[in-house]
């Protein structure tokens, strides 16, 4: 059973909610931070990036960085920006984009569920960042940015979550820049708050949805807490950590689309030779995405094509439905199992990247090690396509525009404890930090 728990948070005061609110720290790029800190003092991207508060070449990870995290922290709650509730409340968080909602409940999370795969990943995390992520949490003795999690919807949480919607106090409601509305209730009244726990200890499962690093760093804090605490007996807040819980079928994930810098020394006619072999190859009139999974569509030499997987490369999972109704690997029979999934197949090798890097990026581009090469870059769903030609159009070398990863494939490789290749998800909208601060101080 997942242990949720409600917890007293740090908010902003609802007048400064939507200066506070700001996009993810690893949104941006030290470069792209400085600028975006500077229009607002009161954003959060000012706490979550404090090396913005320093020289551009100051080293971002040193010791007083953290401390100036920690220093605006304390004064804006000392000055009112941020309050701290009386209680342990859950709370409602709601993000509504393009007339689209998605509604979490946002809580603690055990660190020990995290440990032992109640909270099950699909994604390694890099050190760098991950220390990162460590310093800053212990030098604020805070979780500032919620961990993004999905469970499959459960019914009883499916009807409390609406009618508390319309019954729990708001706290919080805005549009941000980009079109986001944000708002956000406090479940305060105790028989709801015992509702929501009771349903939870329903769910065996819950998932790392977007987070990993922030889900890390958290138990890496713990476990240096309870050595600083060695009568530590689990019910203490540097155990839990922050986190906002989505059903699964109100979640939409994105495209996260692939663009290599060069061709690996080959004619864009030898290049072509090469994806042939693998792939059905269909010139395009305009940019398109894919249709359906086991599709990619790619750009080169400012042309758009089609390609579709030879037979002899369709492994169980990469099949799809085209509107001619039959598989695009001509495997449309294959046996698959409640989530859609071929049975027996390996989660992982079904994903439409895993089929990409290993028939074309490795073996054609020699891109073997995506999560280094310089060569490769990764352009979120929400950038559109022109974003793609924009770069090839620039640069060269040739871009790859997937089709989005299920949440139900996340699912399936989580559960078998494996993970996929780097940047196979992109999910929207993005949560915003500073709306919801755990304070983990004893």
């Amino acid at each position: 059973m997942a242990d949720i728990r409600p917890f007293q948070a740090v908010r902003p005061a609802e007048e400064y909610a939507q200066r506070v609110a700001a996009l993810p720290y690893d949104v941006y790029s030290r470069a792209e931070a400085y600028p975006e800190a500077a229009k607002d003092r009161l954003s959060f991207l000012n706490i979550d990036r404090p090396e913005t508060q320093f020289a551009p070449d100051c080293d971002m990870y040193a010791p007083e960085v953290y401390r100036e995290a920690r220093r605006m922290l304390d004064n804006h709650i000392r000055d009112g920006i941020f309050v701290q509730d009386p209680g342990r409340y859950y709370y409602i968080y709601e993000l509504t984009m393009d007339r689209r909602s998605q509604t979490g409940i946002v809580a603690c999370a055990s660190v020990d569920d995290y440990r032992n795969g109640v909270i099950r990943k699909h994604e390694n995390t890099r050190a760098d960042k991950e220390a990162d992520r460590i310093r800053h949490v212990d030098a604020c003795s805070a979780q500032t940015g919620p961990v993004f999690l999905a469970y499959r919807q459960q019914e009883e949480l499916r009807g409390l979550v609406a009618r508390l919607k319309q019954e729990a106090g708001q706290i919080f409601d805005f549009t941000s820049a980009d079109g986001i509305r944000h708002r956000g209730w406090c479940i305060q009244e105790e028989c709801e708050i015992a509702a929501v726990r009771e349903a939870f200890d329903g769910i065996d499962a819950v998932y790392i949805a977007d987070g990993h690093h922030r889900a890390a760093s958290a138990a890496h804090v713990a476990m240096k807490r309870r050595m600083e605490h060695p009568a530590w007996d689990g019910s203490e807040e540097f155990n839990y950590m922050l986190s906002v819980l989505f059903p699964d079928e109100e979640l939409r994930i994105m495209d996260y689309n692939r663009v290599v810098r060069d061709l690996n020394g080959l004619s864009e006619q030898d290049f072509l030779i090469h994806v042939s072999e693998k792939f059905e190859i269909g010139r395009l009139a305009d940019r398109q995405h894919p249709r359906q999974k086991g599709e990619i569509t790619m750009y080169l030499g400012g042309q758009w094509y089609r390609l579709v997987p030879r037979e002899e490369l369709c492994g169980a999972g990469n099949t799809g439905t085209p509107d001619c109704g039959e598989s695009v690997c001509g495997a449309g029979d294959t046996p698959r199992n409640r989530e859609g999934h071929a049975q027996g197949a390996d989660p992982v090798a079904a994903l439409d990247v895993s089929l990409l890097q290993r028939v074309l990026l490795a073996p054609v581009l020699g891109i073997n090690d995506p999560k280094s090469d310089s060569r490769i870059s990764f352009v979120g769903g929400i950038r559109g396509l022109e974003e793609l030609e924009r770069r090839v159009d620039a640069e060269g070398g040739v871009a790859f525009a997937m089709y989005p990863t299920s949440i139900a494939e996340l699912f399936a490789v989580a559960d078998a404890g494996l993970l996929m290749p780097p940047k196979s998800t992109w999910f929207e909208p993005k949560l915003r930090s500073g709306l919801f601060l755990h304070r983990i101080e004893e």
